[in-house]
């Protein structure tokens, strides 16, 4: 049995945080209904990468626009959205809030990520749901949180979320502290941690709520978030222990870590402890060069020179290695050496194979699709991908049924579906 196969979730959620936290539900069994917009449906909808061609047959059932399947080629809407039912609701009409309604008296959770007036409108802000909703879970999910008003604070997409946390200063490193910060890595990393952190509070309100029957307003900062995952540099000028600096100089640990070319591609290499230069000396063979530098010298002397040096040498010794067996001897050997690798080396790769990390989905518009799954396990309560996502309005049907048929109560953690 899934963990969470007898809750139930209420996404108002339109971008990749909130989706992603809906989806990261779902996969623990929760029913997880998606309002969405009439016509056009989730914004991510639209976001690429998008499949070239349809495999749909005009007039498919559960399609709303049989000749028209633009709003399904979405990978990205097909990845965050696996598992979940999908209905279009007009909020701005009597109708669509009467459905609202509805649904706020049978679910446990509601997942937004709009500003803080999209919910007052709503009447779903914290002083109204605690006063009229008390057995709700209610996750909010905003670049910098709620305000004490219930607003936001100004409108963010992720690229500022991750440089205003912090994380800039690491792109690229202090080895090029004049070059102007980038991106980090993928497209979305602010909205994936903020959203995996929503779903791990919206678990944690459910155990309560088992227990005292009371829910729970939660305000999630994406920047707050991004910044709690910036690595000990920050941590040590937090608690005193580094002087607090805009230099990004400070975040460098002028080490010789970094990611080399191999014969066939890359590998990233890290280094700062003696136990780490030894590894390195017996899998180059002990090189005479080695012998010109300190055993400590990683972490007592560790100066650009030597630096330099050591890059130059094993840049050299890596250009004619295939990187899958490098990493593994180096692993063997006790070096940090992992290989970097692409999207077609991950569906290569043997210890996903083994842990079964894909799992194939079949989609009415995208057909078979491989879909990372979760990389972690609960023996008696597994993770699974429960479906493919759903076609805009897939469920109107089932969904006012079911609610025809379902009192109206305030639903608690373990109650009638």
């Amino acid at each position: 049995m899934s963990a969470l196969n007898t809750v139930r979730v209420l996404e108002l959620a339109e971008s990749v945080v909130g989706e992603y936290c809906g989806k990261l539900l779902a996969d623990f069994g929760a029913q997880v209904i998606k309002l969405e917009r009439p016509g056009t449906g989730s914004p991510t909808r639209r976001l690429g990468p998008l499949a070239t061609r349809s495999d749909a047959e005009p007039g498919q059932k559960g399609a709303t626009q049989a000749d028209d399947t633009r709003l399904e080629r979405s990978g990205l809407f097909a990845y965050l959205n696996s598992g979940k039912q999908s209905i279009t609701v007009d909020l701005e009409d009597a109708p669509g809030r009467q459905t609202l309604e509805q649904l706020l008296g049978v679910v446990d959770v509601v997942i937004d990520d709009h500003d803080g007036s999209w919910l007052a409108n709503l009447g779903l802000d914290r002083g109204s749901c605690e006063a009229e909703r008390p057995g709700l879970v209610l996750c909010s999910i905003t670049p910098y949180g709620l305000a004490d008003d219930g607003q936001t604070q100004p409108p963010a997409a992720d690229l500022n979320v991750f440089h205003a946390s912090g994380w800039g200063y690491h792109t690229p490193t202090g080895a090029e502290p004049h070059t102007p910060p980038l991106n980090g890595a993928g497209r979305y990393l602010p909205s994936y941690e903020a959203a995996l952190d929503g779903a791990l509070c919206v678990a944690a309100a459910l155990h309560d709520k088992a227990d005292t029957g009371a829910g729970r307003f939660i305000d999630v900062s994406m920047q707050a978030v991004l910044a709690s995952r910036v690595d000990y540099v920050l941590g040590q000028m937090v608690a005193g222990d580094m002087d607090v600096s805009t230099d990004r100089l400070a975040f460098d640990l002028f080490g010789p870590a970094g990611i080399f070319a191999c014969a066939d591609g890359y590998v990233y290499l890290w280094m700062s402890a003696p136990g780490h230069w030894d590894a390195l000396r017996q899998m180059l063979g002990a090189p005479a060069w080695m012998d010109d530098f300190p055993d400590n010298w990683l972490e007592l002397d560790c100066t650009p020179e030597r630096v330099a040096l050591c890059r130059q040498h094993v840049a050299e010794w890596l250009a004619t290695r295939n990187k899958n067996e490098v990493s593994e001897e180096g692993q063997r050997l006790g070096l940090t050496m992992a290989p970097v690798n692409n999207a077609r080396d991950l569906l290569a790769c043997a210890q996903f194979d083994h842990r079964g990390f894909f799992a194939e989905v079949h989609h009415p518009v995208l057909g078979k699709t491989l879909h990372p799954t979760v990389p972690y396990r609960l023996s008696a309560s597994p993770a699974r991908i429960a479906g493919a996502a759903p076609l805009l309005n897939q469920h109107a049907e089932a969904v006012n049924s079911w609610l025809r048929a379902l009192p109206q109560h305030n639903s608690v953690v373990g109650g009638p579906r």
